[in-house]
């Protein structure tokens, strides 16, 4: 809202807090939380469940010791992998949220929204945001995961005071927490121009991405990056706090931050 509908009446994100509230009640802040909830419930399946997938598959092709001596590349390239598939099932339920929440009487519900923008523009209604949303998605994703996992080795080698193997599982998932959280920051600056790009896109009938971009500017692709790394930040950490704690509860494999092979090592002389 703050970006894009009104950026003279929506000043700051807390000021945009105190005018939705006036205006709309606490309700207004949960407008578009249908096409939220399942698009990015639809997306997180793909989103980790294939990004699993991916670096076991890409792990095995390059072999123990170059999936250890790659692994940033191999987070990569699983993830983006991932994130093509997991944003075909987000796109949709993206255009409709920003119907919604971003043109004010179109639609208050995901049953409203659904059929008329069907009925404007076929199916392109759904997915002509999928490109742009690429361009979001497979950097943020790229950058969340490989992120996360280095930084859960850093945290691992240099301030967990014990190995991870010593640590209980509450510990294992507040390194977890914080290590989501610092992904999620790097996050948020990397995809936020494009996420400006894609929002104005599915607002408007007609753009493309190039003319979007060049109408908004350097400046304008930057609007609300606070609330965004607010925003990101905390769902990032969240999100892996989730996924491990049910990984934790149905005591699924959780393997630890990778060590050297000792094929490698040798080869190294590192070994006697």
């Amino acid at each position: 809202m703050q970006s894009f509908v009104d950026p003279q009446k929506y000043k700051s994100i807390f000021n945009g807090f105190s005018v939705t509230i006036n205006e709309d009640g606490v309700r207004g802040l949960a407008k578009g939380w249908a096409p939220t909830f399942i698009g990015y419930s639809m997306q997180g399946l793909c989103k980790f469940g294939f990004y699993e997938v991916f670096k076991i598959l890409y792990g095995n092709m390059l072999g123990e010791e170059n999936a250890y001596l790659w692994r940033t590349s191999l987070y990569l390239a699983a993830s983006a992998s991932a994130e093509f598939f997991a944003d075909i099932a987000l796109a949709p339920m993206e255009a409709a949220k920003v119907r919604i929440q971003t043109q004010p009487g179109y639609a208050n519900t995901l049953r409203q929204a659904l059929p008329k923008m069907f009925a404007e523009e076929g199916i392109w209604a759904f997915y002509k945001g999928v490109a742009p949303l690429w361009m979001r998605q497979i950097p943020y994703t790229m950058m969340k995961f490989a992120c996360f996992e280095r930084t859960v080795e850093a945290l691992y080698k240099y301030v967990v005071p014990k190995p991870r193997s010593e640590c209980t599982k509450g510990e294992q998932l507040v390194v977890t927490f914080v290590a989501g959280y610092i992904a999620g920051v790097f996050c948020a600056i990397v995809s936020h121009p494009a996420d400006s790009v894609v929002s104005v896109l599915n607002k408007e009938k007609g753009s493309s991405a190039s003319q979007v971009l060049m109408r908004l500017g350097f400046k304008g692709v930057w609007k609300g990056l606070f609330a965004r790394i607010i925003m990101i930040g905390t769902l990032t950490a969240l999100q892996w706090f989730i996924y491990d704690s049910v990984k934790v509860y149905f005591r699924l494999p959780r393997p630890p931050p990778p060590e050297m092979p000792e094929s490698l090592k040798k080869k190294l002389g590192l070994t006697e």
